[in-house]
């Protein structure tokens, strides 16, 4: 499945395939990575801006314009995903997809706020201290080295990758959408059926993440419905294999 899947996404991208599974991953990856993140895009709203490279919404309530841009930046950090599935995950990949995903935003004018970089000021998620600035370089190699030294890339060592990489925050900003495009980059990378976190379950996904260490199968759990539905989606738009 895995690399199979990976190349008929990029075929569908370079083709520039319409209403196929790279249309609709690019379409509900965005809208609920984002609205899990406080957008106020809808999904509608969201299709309409891949499909038009537009945004006359009629009659609708005004949404602010970071959502928008933030919108278009994730369809081109999804490309970069696909373009990059032949390198190994890296600190440089990481970054890129901070870059992309922030640019053009009111954040990446403030002085303090370090597009496409580590952190300058310590944060918090969900009143939860995580890893310092000065720490995140070290912490970040040190969690690339652990995952590239696994001789099997599981379903479970993705979704610790993720645990890890949210625990450590390393970017002012931009944590959790760069995350799950790291998960789904490795899903696809390692013949994992990949997944879309469904802003619907972010309550359970949320509650994975602070309980990892405790019970891991909070999120894995929710992980795996999530898989669920995505072989749906293979299964109706490859049903060969």
């Amino acid at each position: 499945m895995g690399n199979n899947l990976a190349n008929k996404l990029i075929e569908e991208k370079q083709c520039r395939f319409h209403g196929g599974l790279y249309h609709k991953i690019q379409v509900n990856l965005t809208y609920n990575s984002n609205r899990i993140e406080g957008s106020r895009l809808t999904e509608e709203q969201t299709r309409y801006i891949f499909e038009t490279r537009t945004i006359g919404f009629k009659d609708e309530e005004a949404v602010p314009v970071d959502d928008i841009i933030e919108t278009t930046n994730h369809f081109v950090a999804f490309d970069y995903l696909l373009d990059t599935l032949h390198l190994p995950l890296s600190a440089e990949i990481i970054k890129e997809f901070h870059r992309i995903l922030k640019s053009g935003t009111a954040d990446a004018l403030k002085p303090w706020f370090a597009l496409g970089n580590w952190k300058k000021l310590p944060n918090e998620v969900g009143g939860i201290e995580t890893t310092k600035p000065e720490n995140v370089a070290n912490k970040i190699e040190q969690l690339n080295e652990w995952y590239l030294k696994r001789e099997n890339t599981t379903f479970e060592t993705i979704v610790e990758y993720h645990y890890r990489f949210e625990k450590i925050h390393p970017f002012q900003d931009g944590n959790g959408r760069v995350g799950r495009l790291i998960m789904f980059r490795e899903c696809l990378k390692h013949d994992v059926v990949p997944f879309i976190i469904d802003e619907t379950h972010k309550q359970f996904y949320y509650r994975g993440l602070k309980e990892f260490e405790r019970v891991p199968g909070y999120l894995t759990d929710t992980c795996r419905s999530a898989q669920d539905t995505f072989r749906q989606w293979i299964n109706y738009f490859y049903p060969e294999g």
